[in-house]
């Protein structure tokens, strides 16, 4: 067994709530630009005063409409300036916010309301709302519903017009750090999703710590953050309560399609994301380089800041000759990739999935650091995270200050901190699993290594055992197989099965510039799925992830399927994990088909 801490570098409040950061801001910064948000195409800003106003308002009008204190009320929109200013809204009137993810099915839109107790709800559109109706015969508690696309933030401060100040002045006085804020229900990659209950007390301890680390990024008046991960997801509720404590301006980008549009106009100093994110846009900026004839040039400038990362974690340092060429592919490649980015940005932020080395390397060898993180919703998003100043790539980094990570004898990891959650919501016997003995038993494998550096290698119970008894943790090989552009999704098989196995699916959008590269006419996966040469290829994709493990654990055969693991399909979850079970399932006939002889 081994543990390692780091002391507190933020002092959680004796009293209050989250509604504080928004009042306080008012008076501190009552001038300074603390969200950006976008009207009629153009980016505006909005100071601390005008969002404390904005906030007041429509608690007033949750308040007037019944909204009591304790209250849960649930919020299913797309990331919006609109989501923020109610989540705040909600915890000024004393209520708990309950996110529902906007592509939620009506049966878990059923749930999430149902377990919750929600006495109203906030939708964005009328699908969100009709969504909604066909479960409100089931949800006797549900009084009001309010679509954001049909001006619910004005029918709410209309609603609270007459609201006096006093009102939410004792709603605040009446909710302290120990209550809940939010219940986020878990994505439920197997079962039904449990309400992970986080207090007030959970985000102090979170993002004032992760804020005090990492301060660089998060200097008052000159950073910003553009959010584009959905709030209703626990990292991106990172993001929003950092930003608006540090404070920075905080951005909203409903629709990930327009990414480079949004990153252009908005220019944020820092990003957050997931690892298929910043996959996607070095492998269209490969795919682009290619098309336009300059494949061979982006290769040796990718591989040239692979070394230059590489070499900046050697006692020596880079060589001159690879200083030369790091400062020429500077000029040619590298400025042009963060240009696409937004042109300010030195930092980014990834949690979700394991990165993978080559590409924490790239990013870092171009000027844009990507710190990975790790973390679940139980402990309020990361609980562990690179430091921007001692970075460990192929690591998740260290414990968040005042927590503490632990490597129980049987390899899971266990964590205990002000961050972690207090209970799971109507749940005792799933509460008291998985906060035994005072430490919360995530579920995941790891390391640590004498700098308190955690590595994850795993999940306990996706660990597959072959018929010749060898345990595979899934993970790292898909994570590696996954680097490469062809390849959108992989996933692991074979438990209880002579040999491991994998079933790949592609990448659209790269799988067109492959096409064209070979001189195939079609570029769809159905028609090219079965082709010596894509097969090839991606055979060199599964061999560069056997390096990665033992030959019993390696891939000896994979499938490609010509279709898509989708959050619509059933197949991923809104964090983009795979619903294991799932494709499992739905696949079946493809996964025999690897074990006919």
């Amino acid at each position: 067994m081994r543990e390692f801490s780091l002391p507190a570098l933020y002092e959680v409040p004796a009293g209050g709530n989250l509604a504080d950061i928004v009042r306080r801001n008012a008076a501190r910064h009552p001038d300074v630009a603390v969200l950006g948000r976008k009207v009629d195409g153009v980016w505006r800003d909005v100071t601390a005063t005008a969002f404390l106003a904005e906030v007041t308002a429509v608690a007033k009008g949750l308040v007037a409409s019944g909204v009591g204190p304790g209250d849960r009320v649930g919020l299913m929109s797309r990331t919006r300036y609109e989501w923020t200013l109610v989540d705040f809204a909600i915890w000024m009137a004393g209520a708990v916010t309950v996110p529902v993810y906007e592509t939620s099915s009506e049966e878990q839109v059923r749930w999430i309301l149902g377990d919750s107790g929600a006495v109203a709800c906030l939708v964005e559109t009328g699908e969100h709302a009709r969504s909604v109706e066909a479960v409100r015969g089931g949800l006797s508690g549900l009084e009001q519903v309010w679509r954001l696309d049909e001006d619910a933030i004005g029918a709410l401060t209309a609603a609270g017009a007459d609201v006096p100040d006093s009102t939410l002045d004792e709603r605040a006085a009446a909710v302290g750090a120990d209550d809940p804020a939010t219940i986020v229900y878990t994505s439920g990659t197997t079962g039904r999703p449990k309400g992970c209950v986080l207090t007030h007390r959970n985000f102090f301890a979170e993002c004032g710590n992760v804020v005090e680390r990492l301060k660089p990024l998060f200097r008052t008046g000159e950073c910003s953050v553009l959010l584009f991960l959905p709030v209703a997801h626990v990292f991106g509720r990172l993001v929003e309560v950092a930003a608006l404590m540090a404070p920075i301006k905080l951005g909203h980008a409903p629709d990930i399609k327009h990414l480079t549009e949004e990153l252009s106009a908005f220019r944020p100093t820092m990003m957050l994301g997931v690892p298929r994110v910043f996959e996607k846009v070095y492998n269209a900026a490969r795919a682009q380089a290619r098309a336009g004839g300059k494949g061979r040039v982006f290769d040796r400038a990718a591989d040239t800041a692979i070394a230059y990362s590489r070499a900046l974690d050697t006692p020596q340092g880079a060589s001159l000759g690879l200083r030369l060429r790091h400062k020429l592919f500077d000029k040619l490649v590298y400025a042009k990739l963060r240009a696409v980015l937004g042109g300010r940005g030195e930092y980014a932020i990834s949690g979700g999935a394991p990165l993978g080395e080559r590409l924490g390397h790239f990013f870092r060898g171009i000027g844009f650091t990507v710190l990975e993180g790790y973390g679940l919703t139980e402990s309020c998003a990361a609980t562990a995270f690179n430091p921007w100043d001692r970075q460990k790539i192929g690591t998740v980094g260290q414990p968040l200050p005042g927590s503490v990570v632990r490597i129980a004898d049987d390899g899971e990891v266990l964590l205990h901190g002000e961050h972690l959650f207090t209970r799971y919501w109507n749940n005792e016997a799933a509460t008291a699993e998985a906060l035994a003995d005072g430490w919360f038993h995530t579920g995941d494998l790891g390391t640590l290594d004498a700098d308190g550096y955690l590595a994850i290698t795993g999940r306990k119970k996706e660990i597959i055992v072959t018929a010749g008894g060898k345990n595979v943790a899934p993970a790292v090989i898909e994570d590696r197989i996954r680097g490469n552009a062809l390849v959108a999704e992989c996933m692991v098989v074979g438990d209880g099965r002579p040999f491991v196995g994998a079933l790949l699916t592609l990448d659209e959008e790269f799988l067109a510039h492959w096409a064209k590269d070979h001189g195939r006419p079609a570029a769809t996966v159905a028609a090219l799925r079965e082709d010596p040469a894509l097969l090839a290829a991606l055979q060199e994709a599964v061999d560069e992830g056997n390096l990665a493990v033992s030959k019993a654990e390696s891939v000896r055969k994979f499938r490609v399927l010509d279709t898509q693991f989708t959050e619509e399909s059933g197949h991923l979850t809104p964090s983009l994990k795979l619903k294991r079970s799932v494709v499992t399932k739905d696949y079946a006939e493809e996964i025999e088909a690897l074990y006919r002889k």
